[in-house]
C-alpha cells in the first residue's frame, strides 16, 4: 500500500500477518494410550478451523463488448474454507463497488457489477467521446486473531475522467457470531465516554491541519460508532477516507496505543484480539 498516511497504516497491518497468530494447524494434536495406540485430541468448540486463503480473480459475468471501448474491471478476491466467510467477503466487495457510483443497497458481488457496468453504458451514452469506466479491485487479510478477521479492500479507478488510486476500505468479522463487528460492539460501554474523548481530542488537532473551508463545513463532533476500523498487535484505529467527514477533507486515521485499547474495549474482546 502506497497510501500517503494510507501506506503507514498498511505496512504496519501487513507485516503483521505473520505475527497474528490465528489459524490453528489442520493436524489435530495425538495423545499416547498405554497400548501404543494414538488417539486424536478433539478440538475445543472455540477453535475454528484454518481459512487456508487462496487469491484468486472473482467469479463474476460481464457483458460481450462488441464496441472499441469497453469497460475494463478487474476484481481480485480470496477464497477461504470458511463457506460464511466468502459469502461475507463478496458483500463486502458489493459495498465498495456501489460506494464508487454512490450506491448504498443488498447486492450480491455480481448485482453491484451490474450495476457498475449500467452507470458506465449511461456516461458513455452520453457523448461519443466519453470513456468507459475503469475499475481494478484488490482484497487481502492483513491480520486475524482467534475469530476476530480484517478484511482490506483496495481500489483504483477511473470514471468521468476522474482517476482514485488507492483508495482503500476496512472491515472487521467475528467469524464465531458469524458477523460483522462495528466500534460500538466492541466498546465496553462503561468506556464508550472514554473512547468519544479520545476521538475528539483527536478529530480537533485533525480539523487544525485542514483549511479554513473544510473546518467550516466539517462537524463539530466526529460520529464513531459505525465508522470503519482496524486492529494489529498494537490496538485498533478508526479510518475516514478524504472526502468521508466533509468535502476536500484529508483522509483521517485515529490510532489508540495498546494502553487505550485495554482500557476501552470489552474484557473478552480485549483478551481474544490481543
Amino acid at each position: 500500500m502506497k497510501f500517503s498516511k494510507e501506506a503507514a497504516l498498511g505496512a504496519v497491518i501487513g507485516l503483521s500477518l505473520v505475527l497474528s497468530g490465528c489459524d490453528k494447524s489442520e493436524k489435530e494434536p495425538e495423545l499416547d494410550q498405554p497400548d501404543g495406540k494414538t488417539t486424536p485430541v478433539k478440538q475445543s468448540a472455540s477453535i475454528l478451523p484454518y481459512l487456508n486463503i487462496q487469491e484468486q480473480p472473482a467469479k463474476i459475468a460481464l457483458p460481450f463488448c462488441e464496441i472499441k471501448n469497453c469497460i475494463n474491471v478487474d476484481i481480485q478476491t480470496l477464497y477461504t474454507a470458511d463457506p460464511w466467510m466468502n459469502h461475507w467477503i463478496e458483500k463486502q466487495q458489493a459495498k465498495v463497488i456501489q460506494d464508487q457510483i454512490g450506491l448504498k443497497q443488498d447486492m450480491s458481488l455480481q448485482q453491484a457489477m451490474n450495476a457498475y457496468v449500467k452507470k458506465s453504458d449511461a456516461w458513455q451514452a452520453q457523448l461519443q467521446l466519453n470513456q468507459a469506466y475503469e475499475l481494478s479491485l484488490y482484497t487481502r487479510i492483513p491480520y486475524q486473531r482467534n475469530q476476530y478477521v480484517l478484511l482490506q479492500i483496495g481500489i483504483d479507478s477511473k470514471q468521468e475522467n476522474i482517476s482514485v488510486y488507492e483508495r482503500y476500505y476496512f472491515f472487521v468479522a467475528d467469524r464465531q457470531q458469524q458477523k460483522m463487528l462495528t466500534p460500538l460492539d466492541i466498546i465496553d460501554p462503561k468506556q464508550q465516554l472514554l473512547m468519544d474523548k479520545i476521538i475528539q481530542t483527536a478529530y480537533e488537532k485533525w480539523l487544525k491541519d485542514n483549511n479554513h473551508e473544510v473546518q467550516q463545513q466539517a462537524p463539530k463532533k466526529l460520529y464513531w460508532g459505525q465508522a470503519e476500523w482496524f486492529f494489529d498487535q498494537e490496538g485498533i484505529g478508526l479510518h475516514y477516507r478524504s472526502h468521508d467527514i466533509s468535502k476536500d477533507a484529508k483522509q483521517l486515521d485515529i490510532y489508540l496505543t495498546k494502553e487505550q485499547t485495554q482500557q476501552v474495549l470489552k474484557a473478552e474482546v480485549y483478551r481474544n484480539m490481543f
